[in-house]
């Protein structure tokens, strides 16, 4: 028997898919002059590029978490309430939160307050943390990384389900018939898994009947299909409607007049926000196949980006797409231009072209 989750809200495809713009916070030199902007200014730039987004009629803002050098999104619950306040209709998301360091019901005291702020316009979505240095840094142990996360994702979803809770485990206090308080306006929260690249992320994901937010880095689009694949088949095994469950998908995008032009800026960019935050460059060859509109590198000028997001939707079936446009040190004003691009070229295009049937 096919069964549908109760705690999941479908996204209303029928205008088109949800297109977003992500930022994980980063706080890098600009290769392009050698300049940084202090950690003040860069708080105050990621606030204002979300009420530009809104502007522009774009959908979603994420934002991430990160606990290490070179990063300035360490309090994200603190800068999504900033944002909450500032904007009206934008969805506000955590892309992702690193359940795995944090008490999942401070967790979700935090988000169901941003609940009640936002009026509902607050999701949370539940990662295990590329980065390790949080895992030091606020007290807990890297080999326990698989144990933390499935014990306390769980605990957050249950705290989702219900009101008074019961619960016990390894790496907390129990709870016994705790209140769990404040509850959102709907009862729940919109909680998604984050999956990166191992199949059993995405097996877990779909068991559970948990909407899957897919993070993809570079290659042919067809690669990713794989995981959205075994993710489905999953939680059809598991009794879910598969077709009932969110998908995100989201990477690097950058538009310029060219491509020639956007392939040029953004690429000093994305090879040194790697090579600070992950100890390497981001190999040259793998960001020139963004040419191809079968890659999943979402950079070029307006016409090859919305010819490569209906062909991942085409491909992938995604309800949301997140555009990461601001990595290791885009200026503001290339930020600026990008959302102007995106709101007022390819937006209406990409929704025309992703318009479900009614």
């Amino acid at each position: 028997m096919t069964v549908q989750n109760n705690f999941v809200k479908p996204i209303d495809v029928s205008n088109g898919i949800e297109f977003g713009i992500y930022s994980l916070g980063d706080l890098m030199v600009n290769p392009h002059n050698n300049t940084i902007i202090s950690e003040k200014q860069r708080l105050k730039e990621i606030i204002e590029i979300a009420k530009m987004a809104e502007q522009a009629g774009i959908d979603v803002f994420d934002v991430g978490e990160s606990h290490q050098d070179y990063f300035v999104s360490q309090a994200q619950s603190v800068i999504l309430s900033a944002i909450v306040q500032e904007t009206k209709k934008i969805k506000i998301v955590s892309s992702a939160t690193l359940v795995s360091v944090h008490d999942p019901v401070m967790l979700w005291e935090d988000f169901a307050t941003l609940d009640l702020l936002s009026d509902s316009r607050v999701e949370l979505v539940a990662g295990r943390a590329s980065r390790l240095g949080a895992f030091e840094l606020l007290g807990y142990h890297f080999k326990d990384y698989e144990e933390l996360f499935d014990e306390k994702f769980e605990l957050l979803q249950k705290l989702n389900h219900e009101e008074y809770v019961t619960w016990s485990g390894k790496f907390r206090a129990s709870l016994n018939n705790a209140h769990i308080l404040p509850r959102p306006n709907n009862g729940h929260l919109q909680i998604w898994r984050a999956v990166g690249g191992p199949a059993a992320s995405a097996i877990a994901a779909g068991a559970s009947g948990t909407p899957m937010v897919l993070a993809h880095l570079s290659g042919p689009a067809t690669y990713y299909k794989k995981t959205i694949d075994t993710y489905r088949a999953s939680a059809k095994k598991s009794g879910y409607d598969a077709t009932s469950l969110p998908i995100t998908t989201g990477g690097f995008f950058y538009t310029a007049d060219t491509t020639q032009k956007a392939m040029q800026e953004y690429y000093p960019h994305i090879a040194n926000g790697f090579k600070l935050s992950n100890g390497h460059e981001f190999p040259k060859a793998a960001f020139a196949q963004a040419i191809d509109p079968r890659n999943v590198i979402n950079v070029g000028e307006p016409e090859l980006i919305i010819d490569k997001l209906t062909y991942q939707h085409e491909l992938f079936g995604m309800q949301r797409y997140m555009a990461q446009i601001d990595m290791g040190g885009v200026s503001f004003d290339n930020i600026k231009r990008n959302i102007d691009l995106i709101g007022t070229k390819i937006l209406p295009e990409v929704k025309k072209r992703t318009r479900a049937l009614k």
